[in-house]
């Protein structure tokens, strides 16, 4: 991860964890380390899959302990086995027993998302269509997220609501229709802003285009339907489909031609990669 965005973004979220996680002290580790000693520990992996997060992982503890040193032996994003070491950590013996479990929280999180979603690129690969995630993420998590999905193989849509126009089927509701949303986010974004609205059927899709929208996201609709909305499209916007995509159906979805398809499953649905901190003794 960028270092200016470590600093000024990812710290603050890291001490919120960590003062989650310990609220006053480590009462067991003070009971049983009663003063500062050098320690040594080994990051294990315990599960095929895809790496992501090891960075975040030893900033938790330099944010205990600047001393603590990591000494990686992967990197973002390469493919890891059940057995693997994938870092040595050593520092005072207290950071690593209070941070182990914080910092194991980010990595497992932020590797589970990327090995799913190197799964679900992986199925695309062959196709025109690029694998987008949504802000379907965890509260204050999205940062951590979102770049785990890019380790993963997978492309960022906007990271939050002031990062572009969406406009969605509740936006529609408010301003009495798919022409007059379009129209008034047409007169309010500045114009380096894309418009992306939202439809459900080949009704509003036709109003979309009519409106001059520069994306158009199809929505939960048929198969049938999303092959006869590019064909309406006929490249006069960029098409994204979305709406209950997973691995078992990306395929599928992926021969209709659309430019995206978006996964809220990448984010909101993997399971954690298993790697855990053993063999921790003094030296």
């Amino acid at each position: 991860m960028n270092p200016i965005t470590t600093t000024l973004n990812v710290d603050q979220l890291l001490l919120m964890a960590l003062r989650e996680d310990i609220s006053s002290e480590d009462v067991t580790t003070n009971a049983v380390m009663r003063e500062s000693r050098t320690g040594c520990a080994q990051l294990i992996c315990k599960q095929d899959g895809v790496i992501a997060g090891l960075d975040v992982f030893k900033r938790v503890f330099q944010l205990l302990d600047e001393t603590v040193c990591v000494t990686m032996y992967f990197k973002d994003g390469d493919s890891v086995k059940n057995g693997d070491l994938l870092a040595d950590i050593k520092g005072d013996i207290r950071a690593l027993l209070s941070g182990e479990r914080t910092a194991l929280n980010f990595l497992q999180r932020m590797s589970g998302i990327a090995t799913y979603t190197r799964k679900v690129a992986d199925l695309l690969k062959d196709s025109k269509t690029r694998l987008l995630d949504t802000r379907k993420t965890t509260p204050n998590m999205r940062i951590f997220e979102k770049y785990a999905v890019k380790v993963g193989g997978g492309y960022n849509h906007r990271y939050n609501l002031s990062d572009g126009i969406l406009i969605k089927d509740n936006h529609i509701g408010a301003a009495g229709g798919v022409a007059k949303a379009i129209a008034m986010a047409k007169e309010y974004a500045p114009f380096v802003r894309k418009i992306e609205v939202e439809v459900e059927n080949l009704t509003m899709l036709q109003e979309a285009l009519d409106a001059g929208a520069d994306i158009i996201m199809l929505d939960n609709m048929s198969i049938e339907d999303m092959e006869k909305a590019v064909e309406m499209v006929a490249g006069k916007a960029e098409t994204e489909c979305s709406g209950n995509v997973t691995k078992e159906n990306i395929a599928r979805l992926a021969k209709i031609g659309v430019d995206y398809i978006s996964s809220g499953a990448l984010t909101h649905s993997s399971p954690i990669l298993d790697v855990s901190l053993k063999n921790l003794h003094a030296v």
